[in-house]
């Protein structure tokens, strides 16, 4: 079973996944807890990208120039 499966269609090659930054803790399989589960889910497939050979570390924005996304209800 895939618990991150909603999210892998957002997915980028690059190996990004844009999150919202709500507060809604959640725990992977090894029992880590992560803010929410879009969060849990990104680190998931940046270790599978790393595994597949592949180098994400080069793509990533340092948290200073990282933009948040806001969603509105």
């Amino acid at each position: 079973q895939d618990d991150c499966s909603e999210f892998r269609s957002q997915f980028e090659a690059g190996g990004r996944l844009s999150c919202t930054r709500e507060n809604a803790p959640v725990r992977d399989a090894s029992g880590r807890q992560h803010t929410n589960k879009c969060l849990m889910c990104a680190e998931k497939f940046k270790k599978e990208a790393q595994r597949g050979g592949g180098s994400v570390q080069r793509n990533r924005l340092p948290p200073s120039e990282r933009t948040s996304q806001v969603r509105c209800s």
